[in-house]
């Protein structure tokens, strides 16, 4: 009896608890539920988040106005069809995006009037526009067509061909109110990794694109540009996405400021483009809008950036500075008195580098008729001498680049020839040549290091000058030991110096 009821006592308190566990449980969880239902109640009624919107979207509303849609129209006459080809770059790629573009559709033969797009900006509210020359050089028509939509017909105001920039200029009075002029930035303060947003009209289909990346390095040189390689070159490296078409658009900052404006990109890889600095190409638009050509200043000289072997072999104690591989006659340089060997050190008391570029580049810049200040190494001294400049004529080289290695031996590699040897004569085809030919460069010698190449003519090693294979032998006994020595080469027309270790 009292098991039994002692039991039924402790089966009623085992009922209890689970009885209160399920109970505690509802009003927990029961209660949760309810606060979340009512969260979520709240919030819809509460107020939407702001949305986080892109730095570039200003960007975008400030610089997309200001550029413009270049089509050009060209004569019929003496057009080939790698005029065409050049005209629409990019070829079959064109058709297949716009197989229904008429400019698609229409058959490239050399008596069609060709025509072309690309792109520009607005330099002020005159009206005036900055492009590319290969856009618009062989155009006898040329339209514009504005943000808006509008579109006006522009003149040629000048060319440069040898920094591939052009100015054109609408009439701002054919416009519905002031045009939207771009904010000009400065290039020379730009640094690698920089944000770099290009804009222009791709395929000259796609107008007002925008793509975004970084500076990835400036000062290129040496490049190929499709519809001509410009003489003068100091491009910015971007891997914002430019296109055919981009050419002549702007590449701004992340304020909206021009630093660049789109000229070539590499069609065999991505990411990787390439503008003019806008201090460059405002400076050329500046000469085209009040002359209507660049004037350049000309020196006479053909420089070349001192390597450690030629620092060492002049007993110089760095290689800053330009070295004078020969002195051009009936120029200003010959006329001031400049050599030969000389090493230029300063420029207006302005320290050079090596770099041969710069120097071209800063001796265009000088206004002609003014007096340039150099300061030159000449065999050991310091030697002070004034040039007064000269425009640079037309028909001249903007620069000397020798291709190739620059070299030297059987001496370091080098084998040379009397130049009137048959050996000598296969090679440079000129019974009049004096000195030696090189006619053997071994691989990976001193010679080939140097970068000289068979058929070069030696005219001077150190400061022996070389018209036989007698003065050869007597510099090779004379240097064989030294660590460097300089050797002054004959190439083509041109003449050179190289340093070789031997």
């Amino acid at each position: 009896m009292n098991v039994r009821r002692t039991g039924t006592a402790a089966a009623l308190i085992g009922v209890g608890v689970v009885a209160g566990l399920i109970l505690s449980w509802q009003v927990e969880f029961g209660g949760t539920r309810a606060g979340q239902s009512q969260a979520f109640a709240d919030n819809a009624s509460s107020p939407a988040l702001p949305a986080i919107e892109s730095p570039f979207v200003s960007v975008a509303e400030r610089v997309v106005p200001g550029v413009v849609a270049i089509a050009t129209r060209g004569s019929s006459e003496d057009v080939s069809a790698e005029d065409m080809r050049r005209f629409h770059p990019w070829g079959d790629l064109f058709d297949d995006l716009f197989p229904n573009d008429p400019r698609g559709e229409a058959p490239r033969t050399p008596n069609r009037r060709p025509s072309g797009a690309g792109s520009g900006f607005l330099l002020d509210h005159d009206g005036y526009i900055l492009t590319n020359n290969h856009v618009v050089s062989k155009a006898d028509q040329v339209t514009v067509t504005l943000g808006d939509g509008v579109e006006l017909d522009a003149e040629v105001i000048g060319l440069d061909p040898a920094t591939d920039v052009a100015l054109i200029k609408v009439d701002p009075k054919d416009h519905d109110g002031p045009l939207p002029a771009l904010d000009i930035g400065d290039s020379d303060t730009i640094r690698v990794g920089d944000w770099a947003i290009a804009v222009g009209n791709p395929f000259g289909q796609l107008a007002g694109s925008l793509t975004v990346g970084v500076i990835s390095a400036t000062g290129r040189q040496d490049l190929n540009i499709m519809g001509g390689t410009p003489a003068y070159q100091n491009f910015i490296q971007t891997d914002a996405s430019i296109n055919f078409g981009n050419s002549g658009g702007p590449l701004v900052n992340a304020r909206g400021e021009v630093i660049g404006m789109n000229t070539a990109i590499n069609a065999a890889g991505q990411g990787i483009g390439f503008a003019i600095p806008i201090n460059m190409a405002a400076r050329i638009a500046d000469q085209l809008k009040t002359e209507g050509r660049v004037v350049r200043g000309y020196l006479g000289i053909l420089p070349q950036a001192l390597t450690p072997e030629l620092a060492e072999s002049l007993d110089l104690a760095d290689t800053d500075g330009i070295l004078i591989g020969q002195v051009i006659e009936d120029t200003p340089a010959a006329r001031a008195g400049l050599e030969r060997g000389d090493v230029i050190v300063k420029m207006n008391g302005k320290k050079l580098s090596s770099d041969v570029n710069a120097f071209r580049l800063a001796v265009a810049d000088q206004p002609v008729g003014d007096e340039m200040r150099l300061e030159v190494i000449r065999e050991g001294k310091s030697k002070r001498i004034d040039v007064k400049l000269e425009e640079r004529p037309e028909n001249v080289v903007a620069g000397f680049r020798p291709g190739g290695d620059e070299s030297a031996e059987l001496w370091a590699g080098l084998g040379v020839d009397d130049a009137d040897s048959r050996r000598a004569q296969r090679l440079i085809d000129d019974p009049q040549a004096e000195g030696v030919v090189v006619v053997v460069v071994e691989p990976d010698s001193p010679a080939d290091d140097a970068g000289i190449r068979v058929g070069d003519v030696v005219k001077e090693i150190g400061n022996v000058e070389i018209s036989s294979m007698r003065d050869y032998k007597r510099a090779v006994d004379k240097y064989s030991e030294k660590k460097a020595v300089a050797v002054l080469l004959k190439r083509g027309e041109q003449t050179l110096y190289v340093g070789l270790k031997p």
